[in-house]
């Protein structure tokens, strides 16, 4: 064995790191031309598929996001993208509104959900368990650490921000 790690491995690790990091560019660029729409950026997605990635925008404002204001700011974003060479292979970009289920991954979002129900998705298990449903109790901080409390089933939960994968509003429906 030669010590090395298998070219598939590399290349996980590889997107994993290259999907922060283009998040990070993207909220910079993105977040203001949205709030010059008087609208605020929620959250940003990047998954690679294939040769091709797709960047997700979800935007909110007051009385709600229309079409046109996704199509407004999904042709400022384009081209601002392609100027900033944002990325050397092709894109598709969606932006839309959050929807029922918003992901919940600012802190601001976390405590303005306190009492509602979500879906909380863990990297390693907490207690057992990965795939949380319940009401979010509190976002507190605790030794410089965020946590999220939670309670399910009767039993609350204390999870570090950092563990969580992925939050959301629970679908009513």
């Amino acid at each position: 064995m030669s010590g090395l790690l298998p070219t598939f491995l590399f290349s996980d690790y590889f997107y994993i790191f290259m999907d922060d990091v283009l998040k990070e560019k993207i909220w910079r660029l993105a977040e203001p031309v949205i709030a010059a729409e008087e609208m605020e950026l929620i959250h940003v997605e990047c998954l690679k598929m294939h040769r091709r990635w797709i960047i997700r925008l979800y935007m909110d404002k007051e009385n709600g996001v229309t079409l046109d204001d996704c199509t407004s700011v999904s042709n400022q974003l384009g081209d601002i993208f392609d100027i900033n060479d944002l990325l050397d292979c092709p894109y598709t970009l969606e932006v839309s509104s959050p929807g029922f289920d918003r992901p919940i991954s600012r802190d601001v979002d976390f405590v303005k959900y306190i009492n509602a129900r979500v879906d909380v998705k863990t990297g390693a298990k907490i207690g057992g368990i990965k795939n949380f449903h319940g009401v979010l109790l509190d976002y507190i901080e605790e030794n410089g650490e965020k946590i999220v409390l939670l309670e399910v089933a009767g039993k609350t939960y204390r999870i570090p921000r950092k563990a969580i994968v992925k939050a959301n509003l629970a679908n009513a429906g």
